[in-house]
């Protein structure tokens, strides 16, 4: 299973984007996806999850009511619509496939990722 992060880029605080996380050897009926982030200095964190088929959704406190997580199963591709965002949220974000519904927020619990999307948010 391979992963492509894409999306990121430069925006003013309050703004929005959106990234995607294409996959290719796999499906998502299958695997359940995530999203994480590391921002300079720290430790990478899970930012939001979606099960396979769709099943549910998890995201970080950080993310709750802003981010919304999402797929497309014709593209085979996960969505993370970043609304409102906060110059905290700056730092590289991956996507993670990972066969197991518990720890959604844990790397250990990713079997594949993807190279990272950088995203800086600054005025």
């Amino acid at each position: 299973v391979q992963l492509q992060a894409s999306g990121g880029g430069l925006v003013q605080p309050g703004g929005s984007l959106r990234l995607s996380c294409a996959i290719s050897g796999g499906s998502l009926d299958w695997w359940n996806i995530g999203w994480f982030r590391q921002a300079p200095g720290k430790e990478r964190e899970g930012v939001s999850c979606i099960t396979s088929g769709a099943r549910s959704t998890t995201y970080a406190d950080s993310a709750k009511g802003r981010f919304t997580i999402s797929n497309d199963g014709d593209k085979n591709t996960v969505y993370l619509q970043m609304n409102n965002l906060k110059p905290e949220d700056t730092a590289d974000y991956f996507c993670a496939a990972s066969e197991h519904d518990t720890d959604w927020n844990k790397q250990m619990t990713y079997k594949f990722w993807g190279r990272g999307t950088l995203v800086t948010v600054s005025s």
